[in-house]
């Protein structure tokens, strides 16, 4: 008898998690922020955004070209970082400097690295050419709606909050495998961000867009104080919280444009994402193990005969599937559930693999490069 109860309670903390996900991703998307109002979001200071380039994404023209549309009044710089020459975006960033010639458009050519993180030396050789108080960090394949800059420096009003971080997802995919990839926004990434904010409060940040005070970002020793670590986006949310800032959650998201990849690919980036949180989070990321539907399922399958395993993964993903498809359409709506339902036992299988998988080496590729993760998330280059 208990050997027939025994796949019912291992099923039980993931089952338990994703009705838990659902309560503060509901309570986070449906409220309203404290002190968020209609005159806070008319506040529209001067700001810098910045972006560091690589070659070309999915789109990477009206990527750019989202941020010369914003409906905001305040003055907008908008500072691009590249580390080479012969970088194909180049192009596109002069196209965008002639379609665009009312915006402040500045581009920075500067090979110079200053430490294993290239996209944050990239960042450092244009930093100087910032203007405003205000900035914002935001990835090449990020494309937003005119009203994010509205969105989220209206948080700003209340001086105690010294970073604002922008959720994202994905609604345009190339097939299974981006699909695979895409569904771990909206599925797992989403759902661990708002139960962290509503235990916790939120102490890091997503790399999507990230908007923060100079000042903030002084007191923790400005750029430099990142250029040495892996999960760059992670450290500099952390640190400002840990200065004493407040950390803030908007609730507009951007979109992730991601271009059609090999699923080894995409393999090899979640990876590489697992082994940056398991370094960052130490302890919290062995914990999440317990959360992880697809380790229950491999575990209720070794526990009892194929029935009853059977009988309490279909009650599993009676759960699961209803609150990610909540999610994926309601709060999230990237609109990628119900129709690519079938994937989700296998993006779960995926989730634990890249969990297992993190505890197994410290090494990751990163654009080409590759580099050892020390303790605490510091880098180190590895040369071929």
């Amino acid at each position: 008898m208990y050997r027939n109860l025994l796949p019912f309670f291992i099923v039980l903390p993931a089952a338990l998690y994703s009705l838990l996900s659902l309560w503060c991703g509901w309570r986070f998307f449906r409220g309203r922020a404290a002190g968020e109002t209609d005159t806070e979001r008319a506040v529209q200071p001067p700001v810098t955004i910045l972006k560091p380039v690589k070659g070309m994404d999915e789109g990477s023209y009206d990527n750019f070209a989202s941020f010369c549309r914003q409906h905001y009044g305040g003055a907008v710089q908008l500072l691009f970082a590249v580390a080479a020459a012969d970088d194909p975006a180049i192009a596109v960033i002069h196209r965008l400097q002639q379609d665009f010639p009312d915006r402040e458009i500045t581009l920075t050519v500067d090979p110079t690295i200053h430490g294993p993180n290239l996209k944050i030396s990239n960042l450092m050789n244009a930093f100087p050419r910032a203007r405003h108080d205000l900035l914002i960090i935001c990835d090449s394949d990020i494309r937003v709606e005119p009203t994010f800059l509205t969105s989220v420096t209206g948080h700003f009003r209340n001086p105690r909050v010294g970073l604002v971080t922008s959720p994202y997802r994905t609604r345009h995919v190339h097939g299974a495998a981006t699909v695979l990839e895409s569904l771990g926004f909206s599925t797992e990434m989403l759902p661990n961000v708002t139960v962290a904010r509503q235990l916790e409060g939120l102490s890091f940040a997503l790399g999507a867009a990230m908007t923060f005070r100079r000042e903030a970002l002084e007191t923790i020793g400005g750029l430099p104080a990142l250029v040495n670590y892996l999960a760059d986006d992670y450290q500099l949310g952390n640190k400002i919280r840990r200065a004493g800032w407040e950390l803030v959650l908007d609730r507009q998201f951007v979109e992730s444009m991601i271009r059609s990849e090999s699923l080894g690919s995409i393999l090899s980036r979640q990876l590489r994402w697992a082994r940056t949180m398991r370094v960052s989070r130490p302890g919290g990321y062995l914990a999440s193990g317990i959360t992880l539907p697809g380790l229950a399922v491999v575990a209720a399958l070794a526990a009892a005969p194929p029935l009853t395993s059977l009988s309490a993964l279909l009650l599993l993903y009676a759960i699961r599937l209803t609150v990610a498809t909540v999610f994926s359409r309601s709060l999230v709506q990237d609109r990628l559930l119900p129709a690519w339902c079938w994937l989700l036992p296998l993006r779960d299988l995926l989730a634990t693999a890249t969990w297992l998988g993190s505890f197994l080496g410290n090494r990751v590729q990163w654009r080409g490069h590759h580099f050892r993760i020390l303790p605490g998330g510091r880098l180190e280059t590895i040369k071929q």
